[in-house]
């Protein structure tokens, strides 16, 4: 499996039971922190991919450091919790959990929590890039529409036609189109900043 996670629990006796079942189910614990501060400073260092993380903690809680981590490391998090407070769970929602678990947390029930927690973090992720992927496809379109516009333009030409020159110069150059595009649309602004 050899998932990386980090544990946060302010409670041995919990954080070992814990560790104990994720490592009989073949996951990786890669750190302990004891409170959210100390949580951050893990996750940054050993960029596991999923924490556990109780709630309730000394210095800044499980919520607060959830959310650095979540936003800043793009590491998904579970949370654990004696709270099954309707304010515990909107405020989770809003720092983008990817699952939340009451305790007494049992192996029936944290296995499984992680395991989907993880996927849907695989989920997410894959989705993001998609997303990344198309915006940069998006960007390129418009930049050779532009290069296109303005040969079309200087040389009194169809659509058609600068197309053509631009996909000609992009192979005689061996350039992507968008590099190409991108020296017309920069030798166009010189031109009119003269």
């Amino acid at each position: 499996m050899d998932k990386r996670i980090l544990v946060v629990e302010d409670e041995s006796i919990v954080l070992l039971d814990i560790t104990i079942m994720l490592k009989d189910a073949g996951f990786d614990v890669v750190g302990h922190a004891r409170n959210g501060e100390k949580a951050i400073e893990l996750a940054h260092a050993l960029q596991p991919d999923l924490v556990l993380m109780d709630i309730k903690m000394p210095k800044m809680n499980g919520l607060k450091a959830s959310d650095v981590i979540s936003n800043t490391f793009q590491i998904p998090v579970l949370l654990l919790t004696a709270f099954s407070q309707r304010e515990y769970i909107d405020e989770a929602k809003r720092a983008n959990i990817v699952g939340y678990l009451v305790k007494p947390i049992t192996e029936a029930n944290l296995i499984p929590a992680v395991e989907i927690a993880l996927l849907q973090a695989a989920n997410t992720k894959k989705y993001q890039e998609r997303n990344a992927q198309l915006d940069e496809t998006l960007t390129n379109r418009k930049v050779i529409e532009k290069a296109k516009g303005i040969i079309m333009k200087r040389k009194n030409v169809t659509e058609e036609i600068a197309y053509n020159k631009l996909r000609r110069l992009s192979m005689d150059k061996q350039l992507s189109m968008e590099t190409v595009a991108r020296r017309i649309i920069a030798n166009d602004q010189k031109q009119v900043n003269r």
